[in-house]
């Protein structure tokens, strides 16, 4: 099977898989116990029939769930996810206001991961069972199994408040003003219209949120990578190899690293996503405009054209970041593709 032809299908089962997603999603977000009416207007302005009514008939709450469900899946098909019932402006609005926001603090925490995970892998994998390996271990534990609130406060009350050396929560300091939006990302726009005082601000407010949130992509990164190092170093091919008299860097760069990084390229895909979506609680800690407050706060209003908003959000960057991997995989080995 060729790269298109594999790639179609895969891309068929995206769409398939986000239909599916969004259907469930769709009952569970319907699930939850509350009235979102009440919420919107306040006890008393909901017990008035005719204010309620209107209420219902403008947000599409007076019709069955599955009418509901095809109305939302139309607009939906022509780019319209509704209009939040907390913020009163297109969900797609609020998504193009936050989420360049998480997006940003998701590649700058991936880049952390992956400047400290793959040297801690490398060396766990090449001094195995010695105290490199010991310690190297004892991090990428402590990164995928540290609370991530309690990280958070210790890394601001150390770097912020005690030390002085980082500053607090927030995306830029008091009273600077954001560069003016091409990306929605801070850095990327101050960097584009040679803002340099913003640009070295907004990378000092993202350095702790990023450590926070890439502690678990540092772990994950790490144990794979040396997971499948060792699994490369015991193979046939480089003891072969070693007994040709190659270097034992030439060895492991050139021979076990590139096999080695097949299943870590996997886990690094879906690291990214799940980086997007478990934002939630870094960016409440640090007062980070993203996605994640903004769902926090969709879910306390029971704001639900918000919520399917960024549920589908959620599932579309998954799917797309299996479907970027699954392709990456296909190229690196022909046999998944074939097969």
């Amino acid at each position: 099977m060729g790269i298109g032809a594999y790639a179609g299908r895969r891309l068929v089962q995206s769409v398939i898989v986000l239909f599916i997603v969004s259907v469930a999603t769709f009952a569970m977000v319907m699930a939850v116990p509350g009235d979102p009416v009440t919420t919107l207007l306040g006890e008393r302005a909901a017990n008035n029939p005719e204010i309620r009514a209107a209420a219902e008939k403008k947000y599409g709450l007076d019709q069955p769930a599955p009418v509901q469900y095809m109305r939302w899946m139309g607009n939906l098909l022509h780019g319209d996810l509704g209009d939040s019932i907390s913020t009163r402006r297109p969900v797609l609005t609020d998504l193009k206001q936050f989420v360049p926001g998480t997006i940003e603090l998701a590649i700058a925490a991936l880049i952390f991961g992956l400047v400290v995970g793959i040297p801690l892998g490398l060396v766990a994998a090449i001094k195995r069972d010695r105290w490199p390996d010991h310690v190297a271990r004892f991090i990428a534990l402590f990164g995928t199994s540290v609370p991530v609130f309690w990280l958070g406060l210790l890394l601001l009350y150390i770097f912020f408040y005690k030390l002085h050396w980082l500053p607090g929560p927030g995306r830029l300091n008091t009273g600077m003003k954001a560069p003016e939006p091409i990306t929605g990302m801070v850095t990327i726009d101050a960097a584009l219209r040679g803002q340099w005082d913003v640009f070295k601000a907004s990378v000092q407010h993202l350095i702790l949120p990023a450590i926070v949130l890439g502690a678990f992509a540092l772990g994950v990164i790490s144990r794979m990578l040396r997971s499948s190092l060792v699994a490369a170093l015991s193979d046939d091919y480089v003891r072969t190899a070693r007994a040709k008299g190659v270097a034992e860097r030439n060895v492991v760069i050139s021979h076990a690293l590139r096999n080695a990084l097949i299943p870590t390229i996997t886990v690094l895909g879906l690291t990214f996503a799940s980086l997007l979506a478990g934002a939630v609680l870094t960016e409440t800690i640090f007062s980070w405009p993203g996605i994640g407050r903004y769902s926090v706060q969709a879910a306390l209003k029971l704001d639900y054209p918000a919520l399917l908003g960024v549920v589908l959000f959620v599932a579309a960057a998954y799917v797309f970041v299996n479907f970027i991997v699954d392709i990456v995989y296909g190229l690196l080995d022909p046999r998944i593709r074939i097969s």
